[in-house]
């Protein structure tokens, strides 16, 4: 079952292809997954061609396509019965178009507010120094973790990840923008992926304000895993406050035992130009 919609583009720079794969222990029921897994149409510079959803594994599933309040694409499927596993399959292709001008939005005060996940403590606030702007913060935020996989999780804080001194990609992301708004600068969450990573990517976008046009913002895109611009390498699926707001996979089943229904998730990606 394939679910398509828009017509491709000419030459895109960039093809994404995942497969997402639940596995199960025993049957599971009612299952309600959320994705957020296909770009936007349209994001700065970045446009959308054709996508595709394909879901196997059941016999049958109801899915709706939504936009959410960021302006995310939002799929929602839902499954009655899977027998032991369920496998999304996602193909998007983008292209990227010289830009006419910087990527700007209207102001939106949400991205100005800490956040449970980007709350600033000391430490945190130290990382800003007076004066100091998205490509300072971002150096700091770079410098105040080691890489280190398997040491926080999806609920852990910008504050617990900076005391703990180790993360990965959102953590990074996590205290950028919670040092970012401690400094009064407004910047939101950014989940995708970048060519040559198996995995998916977070990174940061500052919102700046415009020179000539009060009300919007100028958006900047930062990488501080790797402390630089994030540039034509990076592919943006969703934005948001922190990473509560944009979880790639989210949702819920019944089962007769959770023990015996414990699900694996298995992720494989493939990110190139085509």
């Amino acid at each position: 079952m394939t679910l398509v919609a828009d017509a491709p583009t000419t030459s895109p720079s960039l093809l994404l292809e995942q497969d997402i794969r639940y596995e199960y222990t025993a049957p599971i029921a009612r299952l309600r997954q959320r994705l957020i897994v296909i770009p936007p149409p349209v994001h700065g510079a970045q446009v959308r061609g054709e996508w595709s959803l394909r879901v196997s594994g059941v016999d049958t599933s109801a899915r709706r396509r939504r936009v959410d309040r960021f302006g995310n694409v939002v799929i929602d499927v839902g499954a009655l019965r899977v027998e032991r596993w369920i496998e999304f399959a996602v193909v998007a292709s983008v292209e990227r178009h010289a830009p006419d001008g910087p990527h700007t939005i209207p102001v939106d005060a949400r991205f100005l507010r800490a956040t449970p996940l980007t709350t600033a403590d000391d430490h945190i606030r130290d990382l800003v120094t007076p004066g100091a702007g998205p490509a300072d913060i971002c150096a700091r935020a770079s410098r105040s973790l080691t890489y280190e996989w398997g040491v926080t999780g999806v609920r852990t804080s910008a504050v617990e990840a900076i005391r703990g001194g180790q993360g990965v990609c959102q953590d990074f992301a996590h205290i950028m923008i919670a040092a970012c708004r401690a400094a009064g600068i407004a910047a939101r969450y950014v989940s995708g992926h970048l060519v040559g990573e198996g995995g998916s990517h977070a990174w940061v976008e500052t919102l700046l304000p415009h020179p000539d046009r009060p009300g919007e913002w100028v958006v900047e895109a930062w990488d501080p895993t790797h402390d630089r611009p994030a540039g034509d390498g990076y592919l943006t699926v969703a934005v948001g406050r922190d990473y509560a707001d944009i979880a790639p996979m989210s949702g819920t089943f019944v089962a007769a035992d959770a023990t015996d229904a414990a699900g694996q998730l298995f992720v494989r990606k493939r990110l190139a130009s085509p």
